[in-house]
């Protein structure tokens, strides 16, 4: 589907914007943040319009998608606001969740043995990043 690179470009674009954003290391203003916060729900309602056009499991991976950019951009706005540690790992625990809930969506497609094992490498994906993100997490 052409929605899954839109995903992963949003994804890989987010997540450099939060790792910079964490370099600046300042607050935002509760106006900076209101802002942002508004220009989020605004993609997200974009976003979700456009799936409107699709139908069936087309639509709903498309739902999905835009449910978790709009997720994994409030998490990445929590980071820039605080620019603590926790927040940061938050970043990377909402983006495996949301990757799961897309790829799982997108196992709906599938039907018996195969729409089994696309779900179990989903679930791993998941796992796998949630174990990375632990692992970071004891080295920093």
């Amino acid at each position: 589907m052409s929605a899954t690179p839109s995903l992963k470009l949003s994804l890989i674009v987010a997540g450099l914007l939060a790792f910079s954003s964490g370099f600046a290391a300042d607050k935002m203003s509760r106006e900076e943040y209101n802002a942002a916060k508004d220009r989020i729900e605004a993609q997200h309602k974009a976003d979700s319009e456009a799936c409107e056009a699709l139908k069936d499991n087309a639509q709903d991976v498309c739902e999905k998608e835009a449910k978790a950019k709009e997720k994994i951009a409030r998490a990445e706005l929590a980071y820039q606001r605080t620019g603590e540690d926790r927040d940061r790992m938050e970043i990377a625990e909402v983006k495996a969740e949301q990757e799961y809930a897309v790829a799982k969506e997108r196992c709906d497609d599938m039907s018996g043995d195969q729409k089994d094992a696309c779900q179990k490498e989903a679930k791993a994906a998941e796992e796998k990043a949630k174990a990375d993100m632990k692992a970071q997490m004891k080295t920093n």
